[in-house]
């Protein structure tokens, strides 16, 4: 009985450094939450003209890539959205393995993403190999860097200038057949030469296959 008495009078007594002990928990805990950022939960998707926060992803060889790792001291970073079953992206392999070269000695970064949720690692690492990309091309498995970048089909792109900044999004040109307007690579000719793209050109409509998400209850897929 004395016991007890002496534990609740310790309880009453302590009871606002319990609470204060508690609170500055939950708060560390939810800092770290914070601090680990685009990892754990997806921060609201990037607007034109806007700063690309930094992602990591693996790609199809397991390797760890993040975006400001592999965009630091580029002149410009293109990042695509791509597909291993899509007919459209697949009509498309050609110009992008042709972009990426073009640009390489231009200092101009090519990245893949796949956030199809069907189509495997080991199949994404054939098709890389199969049509020549020498880029990255990393998995994104809960669609959270689609969600980011508002991406809805492959392919799709987004263009970011050496401040990661992000200056075009939407589609590479107006076909998959026979092209007449480049917008990706027009796009890329003004950043890097230093000037601005028209307001009426840094978004178009990407043409391609929807990209097949993971189902989330919390993500607008309004087009």
């Amino acid at each position: 009985m004395y016991e007890s008495n002496s534990l609740i009078r310790f309880f009453t007594k302590n009871r606002s450094v319990l609470l204060l002990s508690t609170y500055v928990a939950t708060v560390l805990c939810l800092g770290l939450t914070t601090s680990i950022g685009f990892t754990e939960e997806t921060p609201d998707k990037v607007e034109l003209d806007a700063v690309v926060k930094d992602f990591t992803r693996n790609d199809a060889d397991g390797a760890s890539h993040s975006l400001y790792a592999l965009s630091e001291e580029k002149s410009a970073t293109v990042v695509m959205f791509l597909a291993t079953q899509c007919p459209i992206a697949t009509d498309y392999v050609e110009r992008i393995v042709a972009l990426a070269k073009a640009y390489d000695d231009k200092n101009v970064q090519f990245i893949g993403i796949n956030s199809n949720k069907q189509e495997t690692v080991s199949e994404i690492l054939e098709y890389n190999k199969k049509h020549g990309f020498e880029f990255p091309v990393l998995k994104d498995p809960e669609n959270k860097i689609a969600d980011y970048f508002g991406a809805r089909r492959t392919p799709e792109v987004y263009l970011l200038d050496a401040e990661r900044v992000l200056r075009y999004a939407g589609a590479i040109d107006d076909s998959p057949k026979e092209p007449t307007k480049n917008y990706l690579k027009d796009a890329l000719d003004l950043v890097l030469a230093g000037k601005d793209i028209p307001k009426a050109s840094k978004k178009t409509r990407a043409i391609g296959c929807t990209i097949k998400r993971v189902r989330k209850t919390d993500v607008n897929r309004t087009p």
